[in-house]
């Protein structure tokens, strides 16, 4: 499939480069962009920025009150399954060359999904009523 030289071609630290130029590119414009709005940005707080306005309606109670913790958790189930899911892209990507070594790999991985999936639902985690 790949000769000796062309697997080390391939597996050299320089080969990851654009890798880590992107990431470090990435995270350098957000730290500029999170600086340049606090330096830059209005810092006087007054009682109209702090009033809750609702498309001119009267405001009717408090809108800074406790959410339910259902929200976070069913929102941190929702970006756990859906990183888990982007680790299906490679697979689809090589699956002719991985073959029924990567197919079986691939299928431990759904197993493990679904094993937590089933768990999730057998605590109740996405029930509502409660």
């Amino acid at each position: 499939m790949f000769t000796d030289t062309e697997l080390l071609s391939a597996t050299t630290p320089f080969s990851y480069f654009p890798i880590v130029l992107q990431l470090v590119a990435a995270l350098g414009f957000v730290g500029i962009t999170m600086l340049a709005t606090h330096f830059l940005g209005p810092k006087r707080k007054t009682s109209d920025k702090l009033a809750t306005f609702e498309s001119g309606i009267e405001q009717k109670g408090n809108a800074r009150q406790p959410v339910a913790i259902k929200y976070f958790l069913t929102a941190i189930l929702f970006v756990l399954f859906d990183v888990e899911v982007i680790f299906f892209y490679p697979y689809a990507v090589n699956f002719r060359e991985l073959g029924w070594d990567g197919f079986m790999a691939m299928l431990l991985f759904v197993a493990f999904f679904m094993g937590g999936f089933f768990y999730i639902l057998k605590k109740g985690a996405l029930k509502w009523e409660d």
